[in-house]
């Protein structure tokens, strides 16, 4: 599998249709690249154009990598390895080139519903799982990604759907979907253990 993921900071929309560049949230990065390292995610890539904010990015990895973190928790210092900064999209897109021998990777975005889908999560499945060639996902924080992303991208994602057509999840949550979907393991639970894992005594 050859999958990548981006969280794009910028550009995105405020609540008033402006286009802006949104802040980190600590919260993000954590279980982003949690999702990542347990999905075998290629690359988790952030995108955050604004110094002190890209500051921020740095300072939180280097605890987590290098610093007093990597030795408290050994497991989180394995998923931030995997993440990395970059000023711009073309910047992530490029990385993902040079990680190829040259191959550009299949841009995906998600957008809740905002464009309209060009595949599906079995399809896309397939074709991560079949391919070769990388994809590269995107991921828009606050209020989504602009309208001139659509022109970046080679497939527009079908969007989550619940239940009452609400649909405001935080851009982690439906990361954790979205990876679950298209890398998730979809083996029958009874015949890889030999056993059902979801009886109760399973949970004690």
């Amino acid at each position: 599998m050859n999958l990548y993921i981006a969280l794009l900071h910028y550009p995105v929309y405020d609540k008033q249709g402006h286009v802006v560049t949104t802040c980190i949230t600590n919260l993000d990065l954590h279980d982003i690249a949690r999702v990542a390292r347990t999905y075998h995610v290629s690359r988790f890539f952030v995108v955050q154009p604004v110094p002190s904010q890209a500051a921020l990015v740095r300072r939180i990895v280097h605890h987590w990598k290098e610093g007093f973190g990597a030795g408290y928790n050994a497991t989180r210092k394995e998923a931030f390895g995997l993440m990395a900064l970059c000023g711009t999209l073309k910047e992530a897109v490029d990385r993902v080139r040079e990680e190829n021998g040259g191959r550009s990777p299949r841009v995906v975005i998600t957008a809740a519903g905002r464009f309209q889908p060009t595949i599906g999560f079995a399809d896309l499945r397939t074709k991560i799982r079949d391919g070769e060639e990388p994809y590269l996902l995107l991921f828009g924080t606050g209020w989504g990604l602009t309208d001139d992303i659509l022109d970046e991208a080679d497939e527009v994602l079908e969007p989550i759907r619940g239940q009452n057509g609400y649909n405001h999840l935080s851009v982690r949550s439906a990361v954790s979907i979205v990876i679950d979907r298209l890398a998730g393991d979809r083996s029958d639970p009874i015949k890889s253990t030999g056993k059902n894992t979801f009886e109760k005594e399973s949970l004690e």
